[in-house]
């Protein structure tokens, strides 16, 4: 196996890539799952996909496990007048890095998603109906933590019958999740790919995530969480514009919005907002249109939460890890920073470590990707 899909991979490159035909969401339900702090939830439903096709012995699957935005769409359209493909689109499919033409590619959306309310996505989390009570779980929806995310995923490969993964890759929180599938599985896992990730959060960075939550806890409309679905509170969006300046670089932002010394009216009335802001709120209303705000607040905790193993050691944890692995920070990410994934990968003296290079930090990671395809090819080769 391993021989035949180095010799397909090393040579794929010279083929042209194609794009992936329609991308097909489908459902996993779970009569119930149990999460990591013992709460049994009942009807438990995820969305999922798949690009390519699985082989006989089912040892071509790869995982590919999302970020804190976004939803299982990695790859490919789901109508034809879709404006954009999936996030990793460009280096996912036929003849690309992560070649559909040899691997079963799956993603799953994770519990809690953020975009509760897109047609495109099927998550189970506060915005969903407590089948007990009939109405939106709210604040009552347990803690989910990344380990949960990885048990549903892994309920969705044994309905599936898969035993083993050829790899497992995500970015950053997604990297939370690929870590924890090889901490937790390390005989399923052969290969780990963590992109702009890291294998625990920190002080720092969890204050940095309460700052996304903030806005929204303090917000008087929230109503501690029992704000009616259709109604959701403005702190959602200033949350989300926090998100978004934070994924950036400040080269790239200072790009992208206008600055200070441009805008009059900052210089005559306090009350003037800074145009900056203005633009950054306009764009997080936008992306918020389909968001709910608990669901932020239970991904901000799961984040928060996060270190390998999810004990008390997860330097030790990640010794553990039997996959060949291979880093990928961002150079620019002030998120989840180089030095975080260093620190990480000083626990595995057999990894291997690049960085992904360009000017939007953090998001490099999505927008920059295919400047490392043919690192991760050679890597899927090997």
């Amino acid at each position: 196996m391993k021989l035949w899909l180095g010799f397909i991979l090393l040579f794929s490159s010279f083929l042209a890539a194609a794009e992936l035909p329609l991308v097909q969401k489908q459902q996993l339900e779970l009569e119930s799952f149990t999460t990591q702090s013992g709460v049994v939830l009942k009807q438990v439903k995820v969305g999922w996909e798949a690009y390519g096709q699985l082989n006989a012995d089912k040892s071509n699957v790869i995982l590919i496990t999302h970020f804190f935005s976004g939803t299982s769409h990695a790859a490919g359209k789901y109508r034809s007048t879709d404006a954009a493909a999936g996030y990793w689109d460009s280096i996912i499919g036929p003849g690309k890095a992560i070649d559909t033409n040899t691997f079963y590619v799956v993603s799953v959306d994770s519990l809690a998603n953020l975009n509760a309310f897109s047609p495109d996505v099927i998550t189970t989390g506060p915005a969903s109906i407590n089948p007990d009570t009939g109405k939106a779980y709210g604040l009552s929806f347990p803690v989910v933590t990344i380990r949960d995310f990885v048990e549903v995923q892994k309920a969705l490969l044994d309905k599936l019958g898969i035993e083993k993964l050829y790899a497992v890759i995500g970015p950053s929180m997604g990297s939370f999740q690929a870590i924890e599938w090889a901490v937790s599985y390390p005989d399923k896992v052969e290969r780990l790919l963590p992109v702009i990730g890291t294998a625990y959060i920190d002080s720092f960075s969890a204050v940095r995530l309460e700052r996304w939550a903030q806005p929204i806890k303090q917000d008087p409309k929230w109503h501690k969480g029992a704000y009616p679905l259709t109604e959701q509170p403005q702190g959602l969006t200033r949350a989300l514009a926090y998100v978004m300046q934070d994924a950036l670089h400040p080269d790239l932002f200072n790009q992208s919005y206008p600055a200070p010394a441009l805008d009059k009216a900052i210089h005559q009335d306090i009350q003037a907002e800074l145009p900056a802001w203005d633009q950054l709120i306009k764009a997080a209303t936008q992306r918020s249109a389909q968001m709910d705000a608990n669901s932020l607040l239970y991904l901000v905790r799961a984040s928060q939460l996060w270190r390998a193993g999810m004990g008390d050691n997860w330097q030790q944890k990640l010794k553990t890890v039997k996959a060949k692995t291979l880093w990928l920070p961002a150079t620019g990410d002030l998120l989840l920073t180089p030095a975080m994934a260093k620190q990480s990968k000083a626990q595995m003296p057999d990894a291997l470590y690049e960085e992904i290079s360009g000017q939007a930090g953090h998001l490099d990671g999505l927008l920059n990707i295919q400047s490392k395809a043919e690192q991760i090819r050679s890597f899927l080769a090997d």
